[in-house]
């Protein structure tokens, strides 16, 4: 059994990128578990807070949850052509929490869906760096960069277009073969 954990880097009720993370769920293939995680909770990052408190208690669970895994699907909005700043921050905290344990050698894939023409490509490129400093092992073998995502989710936040499901699908199958084949 290969457990992924699928992190949403959206806070909205009804967000499409955590919308794509319950339908990784769904359509995992045999032999993959998928569990769907939020950001909620984690404050912004300040080095006082950190001083006077610690590791909030909301970005410790996220790291036993991460660490339980054997891979991470950040599934990622696109603001502005980047990364949105709440899902960096919770990438951030992450990193104060035990960068290596958390990180090192761990497989993540990038995947999104944007209500934009060109789906979250700029926000997937602007996260390489980073990736690359926290010493990940990225997977490229299939990507999912889902434009116009009010047209392929119905009012229940089902994924119904065809052609997305098709990619994810083939995202999530190789992924799976990637997770295993680098598992820490």
């Amino acid at each position: 059994m290969t457990r992924l954990l699928a992190l949403s880097g959206s806070l909205r009720a009804a967000s499409f990128n955590t919308a794509l993370a319950r339908a990784a769920r769904q359509h995992a293939p045999q032999g993959v578990q998928i569990e769907v995680a939020t950001l909620h909770g984690i404050p912004l990052y300040d080095g006082d807070l950190e001083a006077k408190d610690g590791i909030p208690a909301a970005v410790l669970a996220l790291k036993e949850k991460i660490l339980a895994s054997d891979g991470l699907l950040l599934v990622t909005p696109e603001y502005n052509s980047g990364v949105p700043g709440v899902f960096k921050n919770g990438i951030d905290w992450l990193s104060r929490a035990d960068m290596k344990a958390v990180f090192l050698g761990l497989p993540v894939a990038l995947l999104g869906a944007s209500t934009g023409g060109f789906g979250t490509l700029s926000s997937q490129t602007a996260w390489l760096p980073t990736l690359k400093m926290l010493g990940v092992q990225l997977y490229s073998g299939a990507s999912l960069t889902l434009a116009r995502a009010h047209t392929a989710f119905d009012a229940q936040g089902e994924l119904t277009d065809d052609r997305a499901r098709g990619m994810l699908v083939t995202l999530l199958t190789g992924f799976d073969a990637f997770a295993q084949a680098h598992r820490r």
